[in-house]
């Protein structure tokens, strides 16, 4: 099965919310541009959970057998459980999503990791999202928005040498 190949404004839209050519790295990953589902319908989902178990737990037939003392513990035993899971299911989406723009992503910048990219800790790429909105700025076409990437990353690799080499002993 190949692989299909992502464009670089595709992926990045992926990681981060564009709005007004200023760039914000999202919490919950969008697959939208990758043909999966968008991240306003899986933060649509985890906001019901709660509410959907509230209405389980808290209809007058479970309820009145439960009772308050019981259902109050319920509702916050199973509203423990939901929050995990969407913790769950939010590092899932995130990994999936990584998985699938990864090779693109490896095509057009083999010395550059993604995971350092998206690393809010001291990486040799710490400056990128402050590259990522000058770009965003300039309002470039595909090509020119990968050549310039391609040199500020060059620059960012310089600039950063010695922690670039200690992360990537290649």
């Amino acid at each position: 099965m190949k692989e299909e190949t992502f464009s670089l404004k595709t992926m990045l839209s992926t990681l981060y919310k564009v709005k007004k050519n200023q760039a914000k790295k999202r919490f919950i990953f969008d697959q939208t541009p990758l043909g999966g589902i968008g991240s306003k319908w899986i933060k649509a989902f985890f906001i019901s959970l709660p509410i959907l178990l509230y209405i389980g737990i808290f209809n007058p037939k479970i309820f009145g057998m439960l009772g308050i003392a019981q259902a109050i513990i319920f509702y916050i035993v199973f509203l423990s459980m939901v929050m995990i899971v969407i913790v769950a299911l939010t590092f899932i989406n995130n990994n999936k999503v990584l998985r699938q723009i990864t090779p693109s992503w490896n095509a057009l910048f083999p010395t550059v990791e993604l995971k350092q990219i998206l690393s809010s800790g001291a990486s040799p790429y710490s400056n990128f999202m402050n590259v990522y909105n000058e770009l965003l700025s300039k309002n470039l076409d595909e090509k020119e928005f990968e050549i310039e990437m391609k040199e500020h990353f060059s620059k960012m690799q310089e600039e950063n040498s010695e922690l670039f080499e200690r992360m990537n002993p290649r």
